[in-house]
């Protein structure tokens, strides 16, 4: 399988080195992990782009949730591997927001993985989605060249 995404529309990445920890009994990185990797390049990204509550996730009056999460894996990664994660915001709605990300291995320069992942702005207390600020969208559009906005008038 090929890479789908183009690493050239991709601003921010995030560094790892695959740790001992990581690795299961056939010396690769568990499947699991590389969702662990997108989150911490996603955290990584929010911070860099100024778009993660001052006060905490949740502290604000307003929470992020996860409620879609996608890989394609295409090469494995072994101990020690030196890996790059590629994170953008691909397209913003009313109240979600989708992110993609590709792996590379910085040693052979092969995408070994893909994926995408949706975040929805919810009141923690009513838990229900809540728009999005005008600011938000600011922040991404000065950063992003290739952002989809696709909320509603």
């Amino acid at each position: 399988m090929r890479p789908t995404k183009n690493k050239p529309d991709f601003k921010h990445f995030y560094d790892v080195v695959v740790t001992f920890d990581k690795v299961d009994m056939l010396h690769i990185v568990n499947n699991a992990v590389y969702f662990n990797y997108f989150e911490q390049a996603r955290i990584q990204y929010a911070k860099a782009l100024g778009i993660l509550p001052t006060k905490g996730i949740g502290l604000n009056g307003t929470t992020f949730y996860m409620v879609r999460n996608e890989i394609n894996y295409l090469k494995a990664a072994l101990f020690e591997d030196r890996l790059r994660v590629f994170t953008r915001i691909s397209y913003i709605k009313n109240s979600s927001f989708g992110f993609e990300h590709i792996i590379e291995n910085l040693d052979s320069g092969i995408i070994i993985a893909e994926g995408t992942g949706v975040l929805v702005h919810v009141n923690p207390i009513l838990k229900k989605s809540i728009a999005l600020p005008e600011e938000f969208y600011q922040k991404i559009l000065s950063y992003e060249s290739k952002v989809e906005i696709l909320k509603s008038v």
